[in-house]
Order: structure tokens, then C-alpha cells, then sequence
């Protein structure tokens, strides 16, 4: 790999597309995205896409499955030496990841390792589960009169910690999303009880737009009671600010809802 001129031109010319899957209904993919998936000769998907999207695939296309819930093996290393293996030995991978990949998804990461062995790259965006989670529980991010922006922050960091971010974020009267945070509801809890916050509008949406969906909303001071009271587990976003007031049941069926006041 060290000598790229060499494959330079070889045809196909082996590339990588980066393609956000949307948030788990498989309707909300784009356009786009459903093209290059018809073009790929390799995919690679990750474990919250809905695998109904893999019935666009060529049939020949290699579809390998590299999520990374707890107890699987794959990683981050393995993932992008196999972008490049596989795009030198067949042509179009396409990276199909959930929700939108620039969205802590590692998308650009694995866009720089595969330009550093000289693919082409591209990337499609998706629907951000920050954003549709919300929408299906009928809670707009942002809305006249009660909020005019919204953050969206990773409850988890490379080193494991929850995201210094949310303080600042709490001191403002923007609505707050964080994803991968349903470890770090305590945490969030106190945080929020410490700025004066403790009272404000939480909602916690698991499986967002599938027909799984269950959301449990109350205040921020008992997060943790939300999630046992309602069995709310990962995959799940939490939504704190006014606009969980607008939480509706009619969004899709399953959902339940459980006031904690």
C-alpha cells in the first residue's frame, strides 16, 4: 500500500462512500443514499441501521456487518483497514452507518484514513436521531417563544466521560439533545440540580421513529426514575429543555408516557 501509484489506475478506481442510514425507520433514507447503495460492490453497515436498507444492495454486493455493541469485536482500526482492503479488491464500499455520520459517527475519520491510501471519497448525509427521535415523540428541538436553538452533545467521550459542553449548555434556554448519555443519567440529573435546573422538561426517546419507539418524559431531576419507571434502555437520546412539553402519544403506537414530577 505504501507504492499507490500503481493502482492509481485500476478500474473501478476503488472508493468509499460514507452514507448516513437516517435514524431506524427505513423510510427515512434519502434518495441518494438508496443510489449508492445500489452501486456498492461491498457494504459495510453498522448495528442500529435498519437491515431492510441492505435489500437495495446489488445481489452480488458483500454485505459485512461490523457494529460495535458491547461484547463485539470490531474496531475502529479493523473497520478502516477493511474500507481499504475491500475497495482494492472489488471497487465501491459504501460505509453505511446510522443516523448521519458526521453526527458522532466517525465518518470523517474513516473518510481521512481511506484518503490516505489514496480512494476517492464521498459522503451522503442522514436523518440525525438527535433530530427525527424528537420529532416522532412530537417534541420540535426548536419552536417560537420557547426556544430559538438547540445543542447536540455526546454523553459519552473517548475517555468514557460525559461532555463538559452540557454545563454550558444549561445555562442557556436552548433545548439540549444528548446522545449516548443513558449511563450518565445520575450525572446528568445532578449537573442540572446544581445550575438550578432541576425541575426543567426532560424526555428520553428509545428506538426513535421505529416501531419499537417508547418515550418516557418528567424533569431532569429524576432521569433515572424515567428510564426505570418506562424500561427505557440504549438505544435511546435524552431531550432536555421547554419544548418536551409539546410530547405527544399519538406519534407512533407502543409509546408510553410517565410524567415524574
Amino acid at each position: 500500500m505504501n507504492q499507490l501509484e500503481q493502482f492509481f489506475t485500476l478500474d473501478p478506481k476503488p472508493k468509499l462512500t460514507v452514507v448516513g442510514a437516517g435514524p431506524g425507520d427505513p423510510d427515512l433514507i434519502t434518495v441518494k443514499a438508496i443510489k449508492a447503495l445500489k452501486t456498492a460492490d461491498v457494504v459495510l453497515y453498522d448495528a442500529l441501521i435498519s437491515e431492510e436498507l441492505l435489500d437495495y444492495c446489488k445481489v452480488d454486493a458483500e454485505k459485512i456487518y461490523v457494529g460495535k455493541r458491547p461484547g463485539e469485536s470490531h474496531s475502529q482500526d479493523a473497520i478502516n483497514f477493511m474500507i481499504v482492503e475491500k475497495a482494492y479488491m472489488y471497487g465501491h464500499v459504501v460505509r453505511l452507518k446510522g443516523g448521519d455520520p458526521f453526527i458522532f459517527g466517525r465518518g470523517m475519520e474513516e473518510i481521512e484514513y481511506a484518503k490516505g491510501f489514496g480512494l476517492e471519497t464521498a459522503y451522503i448525509p442522514g436523518i440525525s436521531s438527535s433530530v427525527a427521535a424528537a420529532g416522532y415523540a412530537g417534541i420540535p428541538l426548536t419552536t417560537r417563544g420557547v426556544s430559538e436553538s438547540f445543542w447536540v452533545i455526546t454523553g459519552t467521550k473517548t475517555d468514557g466521560t460525559l461532555s463538559k459542553d452540557l454545563e454550558i449548555a444549561l445555562q442557556t434556554t436552548a433545548t439540549i439533545v444528548v446522545l449516548m448519555g443513558m449511563n450518565k443519567l445520575s450525572q446528568i440529573s445532578e449537573i442540572c440540580k446544581e445550575i438550578g435546573k432541576e425541575n426543567l422538561p426532560v424526555a428520553i426517546v428509545q428506538h426513535g421513529t421505529t416501531e419499537k419507539q417508547k418515550v418516557g418524559v418528567g424533569i431532569a431531576k429524576n432521569l433515572k426514575s424515567i428510564a426505570e419507571v418506562n424500561n427505557l434502555s440504549n438505544p435511546a437520546v435524552i431531550i432536555l429543555g421547554e419544548v418536551v412539553k409539546f410530547a405527544s402519544t399519538d406519534i407512533l403506537s407502543g409509546i408510553s408516557k410517565n410524567y415524574n414530577h
